[in-house]
């Protein structure tokens, strides 16, 4: 009988096969890891006491295999499938994002792995945003769009063949965990070729230049892959030196002694030649502007108590300068707005706007557990028979992600949508309920209060 590999090393398998290829198609994104990883050495030679934090929670071995990837996709059929191929992977939908509040017409989900075994594994995330033609005025283009993604399939016959077999054995076995990787590795392989006219492209790149990009092609091109930073300012730095054209502000909170959530930035989509058939099939010469090179840096993960707060100042910088996140006195502004926001570990966890991992010093595990019972988590931390760390953010945030679509469809590109969430519309359409993110952190930091007491 085949001995099935774990999910986990189908993941490990895929998240390197995708920066490979990735890699190949971007050449940017190759020295965005090269500088990604002279930054994060410099910044644990200098922070020691980081290293040490890094070196015991495990993240030190998955920081340089940490990615993030973003697809766009045009159907619910195509959505409902990358989420069975995405669950072979050990990747589940988790939290739920509307960015019609930004003006793009999608909204998303993140597939990633559930479990801090999972998560230290491999802790590839694909940020996974499905295209919403009802929010498209015109009649006629929608429909025309319509018919143009019904006649795609974005997968291979031999992904289907092997996806199929995985749901049915419970598993793949090494060689077929290959063949589905490299089967798979096809939905996101760039096509140089579209599969509309130019003058459709055009057509639908006036409706929105997102909504051209999900249609005009054989499949969801991956867009970017996000490697993480330990410094996102100094990330920021060494791009601008390098003549990259980075974006002007990285978006997220501001610079904190303690980071929170996540923040981002990245580089300008590339101009991209592209062959457009014409009405006889002739190809015809064009241009498409879709992929970008990204760079984050994960911080905290904040409470429901802590969202609140931090998506309220958000909202206050954002409405006071008129101009989202683009006035030149936005990072002023940011910081002394986020000034309320408290800057050190214990006030976070005293204030429960933050999630923590806590775990046994030697002498608290040296304690009678039934003394250890009878006190509080604070209590022992307090008497330093516990210490704490921050659980990672391993989520995004709807107004970076539309922050960073922005920036690369040419900027100040702004559509007036109305907020339109729709989680059960979107959950239908995958055809899987999403998980909340809250409740996961929330399960981490449980169990490690358990082991406390244990």
């Amino acid at each position: 009988m085949t001995a099935f590999v774990s999910p986990d090393r189908i993941r490990g398998l895929f998240a390197q096969a995708m920066s490979d290829m990735y890699r190949a198609e971007v050449p940017l994104y190759g020295d965005l890891i090269t500088l990604v990883g002279h930054i994060n050495n410099a910044t644990l030679q200098r922070d020691a006491a980081l290293a040490e934090r890094l070196q015991r929670t495990g993240e030190t071995e998955r920081l340089d295999l940490e990615r993030h990837g973003a697809i766009r996709v045009g159907t619910p059929a195509e959505l409902a499938m990358l989420g069975r191929v995405f669950a072979v992977m050990g990747m589940h939908p988790v939290g739920y994002y509307d960015l019609t509040v930004a003006g793009v017409p999608v909204h998303a989900t993140a597939f990633r792995p559930l479990t801090e075994e999972a998560l230290a594994a491999n802790p590839f995330r694909i940020f996974t945003s499905l295209l919403r033609l009802e929010l498209i005025a015109d009649a006629t283009l929608r429909a025309k769009a319509e018919a143009i993604l019904a006649k795609r399939d974005i997968f291979t016959a031999d992904a289907r063949t092997l996806l199929a077999q995985a749901e049915r054995d419970g598993g793949l076995g090494e060689a077929d965990a290959q063949r589905f990787v490299a089967e798979v590795l096809e939905t996101f392989r760039w096509h140089g070729d579209a599969t509309v006219t130019l003058e459709t492209y055009r057509a639908l790149h006036g409706l929105h230049r997102l909504v051209a990009d999900v249609v005009s092609f054989r499949g969801p091109h991956i867009n970017h892959l996000t490697p993480r930073t330990l410094d996102i300012d100094a990330a920021q730095a060494a791009m601008l030196e390098r003549g990259l054209q980075a974006k002007a502000l990285i978006e997220g909170p501001p610079r904190r002694a303690v980071p929170i959530l996540l923040r981002q930035t990245s580089f300008k989509a590339l101009e991209e030649e592209v062959a457009f058939p014409d009405a006889t099939g002739t190809l015809v010469p064009g241009s498409h502007s879709a992929r970008f090179g990204e760079i984050e840096q994960r911080g905290l993960a904040l409470t429901p108590a802590g969202r609140t707060l931090y998506d309220r100042l958000l909202a206050q910088v954002r409405q006071a300068g008129g101009a989202g996140n683009t006035s030149a006195d936005y990072p002023q502004r940011l910081a002394a707005a986020f000034a309320e926001f408290p800057d050190d570990e214990a006030t976070l966890r005293r204030e429960g706007l933050g999630y923590f991992r806590y775990r046994l010093t030697d002498s608290g595990a040296a304690l009678p557990a039934a003394e250890r019972a009878g006190m509080s988590p604070d209590a022992l931390v307090d008497a330093g028979y516990a210490v704490v760390d921050p659980i990672v953010y391993e989520d995004f945030l709807p107004v970076s992600a539309a922050g960073i679509f922005q920036s690369n469809l040419g900027g100040g590109e702004q559509r007036a949508y109305d907020a339109h969430a729709n989680q059960d519309a979107f959950e239908a359409a995958l055809g899987a309920k999403i998980h909340d993110p809250f409740a996961l952190y929330q399960q981490a930091q449980d169990a490690s209060i358990a082991a406390l007491r244990a």
